[in-house]
């Protein structure tokens, strides 16, 4: 047994290019808890990144999971068809009222890179419009289209031509009202029409309808709206990326259920299968229809266990748990909302559901990064995990599964309160 610490041993075997937010050897997690290798308690307001959306081991997906591995771990979708991945298909087709397709894959990069080339091949357009802050993955494709830092193109360049970054509104920032942020964002999206593409070369326009790792930023329904007429009126498909804000996060199972906007094409995966790799590309028949054999494909995709795992989560999600993200989203950003009352840097208090994010911004306007970076490192202390988002990593994300309680939620104002007092004392 090594008697070094988890993060001793991952510098000696691991490169650095996964930034880790922690120095945290996991060993346990349950419900809304870790708990580390020496044994301490953790509040997770992160939930792997939106990915364990019903809580740690839920005991219901684990079972699920352990009876589908005692008959079929692994069958190939390419090869065979196998229960639990066309009982899944059918239920996501269900959730969308039908006249839908799914095609599954593993990661929600690999997911938005099938949304691209579906959109390009069934277009036979070049061009892909997507949006500043915006982040799509890691993966090549991916990357050509996520415009929240630039580190993340840097020495990667050049990446898939013919993509177009337009505006995604942020009133706080420009203060600015919906309705004229919107027309800002309308607008400028007309000026690449009329400068850099004409609307007949674009394949698609794919936006997330709440953006994460940028910020947190809900847009407003009107932009929403506008944007879907404006593809009807080109032809363009409009892909929406719900990795992160599927699947009971906002408060409902799809973040487009907020607009009333029934995207032609998107991607889900993180809160899928709360855990196990899944994600799936869902697109309306008649596109589906005109993806040919061989165009797409993937060993892993589907895979019989994860999509078991899948078919229980949505069954918890439809079984209350979306109704409690929805109260206790908003029962925490009443009690976040106290807090920016009292704490002049806690500038905004935004998002749907259980997406919750808090902008800090320096006495002059300007992003706080440095009060974010000490008021996690402080709640992480007192035994509250938190992550950072934001083009300038100002904005706290919370991210509690959708079991959580108001007692937890209590429990992390109490610390986050104590937190803010510590740092503001030091700074």
């Amino acid at each position: 047994m090594s008697t070094k610490s988890m993060y001793e041993r991952a510098s000696e075997l691991l490169p650095p290019v996964a930034n880790r937010v922690t120095k945290l050897g996991i060993v346990k997690g349950e419900g809304a808890y870790l708990w580390d290798e020496n044994g301490k308690k953790y509040l997770d307001f992160g939930s792997g990144i939106g990915v364990t959306n019903v809580g740690h081991n839920h005991p219901y997906v684990i079972e699920k999971a352990k009876e589908q591995m005692d008959s079929l771990v692994h069958g190939c979708h390419n090869v065979v068809y196998y229960p639990s991945y066309l009982d899944l298909a059918e239920k996501i087709v269900h959730l969308m009222d039908g006249d839908y397709k799914v095609y599954f894959s593993n990661s929600g990069a690999e997911a938005v890179e099938g949304t691209i080339k579906l959109a390009k091949r069934v277009s036979n357009r070049p061009g892909i419009i997507s949006f500043k802050r915006s982040f799509h993955g890691r993966t090549m494709g991916a990357t050509s289209i996520t415009a929240s830092n630039s580190h993340y193109r840097k020495q990667y360049e050049g990446l898939m031509p013919s993509v177009y970054y337009a505006e995604y509104p942020y009133t706080f920032r420009s203060n600015l009202s919906e309705e004229d942020e919107t027309n800002r964002c309308i607008t400028y999206l007309n000026e690449i029409f009329n400068y850099l593409i004409a609307p007949d070369q674009v394949a698609a326009i794919i936006m997330e309808p709440v953006q994460g790792e940028g910020g947190y930023i809900v847009p407003p329904k009107s932009f929403v709206t506008q944007l879907r007429d404006i593809c009807d009126q080109h032809g363009i498909f409009l892909i929406f990326d719900e990795v992160q804000t599927g699947f009971g996060r906002t408060g409902r199972m799809f973040a487009w259920e907020h607009f009333g906007v029934k995207p032609d094409i998107f991607s889900v995966a993180k809160g899928i299968a709360n855990g196990f790799p899944l994600s799936a590309v869902i697109a309306k028949k008649d596109i589906m229809d005109q993806w040919p054999a061989g165009a797409h494909g993937g060993t892993f995709g589907g895979n019989p266990v994860a999509c078991a795992a899948s078919l229980a989560v949505i069954e918890l999600l439809e079984s209350g748990l979306i109704k409690n993200a929805e109260e206790m989203g908003q029962y925490f950003m009443e009690r976040l909302n106290e807090l920016k009352r009292s704490f002049p840097v806690v500038a905004d208090v935004r998002g749907l559901g259980l997406m919750v994010g808090v902008e800090f911004l320096k006495d002059d306007g300007t992003p706080d990064s440095q009060i974010v970076s000490l008021i996690r490192e402080s709640a992480l202390e007192k035994g509250l995990l938190l992550l950072p988002c934001g083009v300038n990593k100002n904005v706290i994300r919370f991210i509690p599964p959708t079991i959580i309680t108001k007692s937890e939620i209590d429990t992390s104002i109490q610390i986050l309160t104590e937190s803010l007092k510590t740092v503001i004392e030091k700074v």
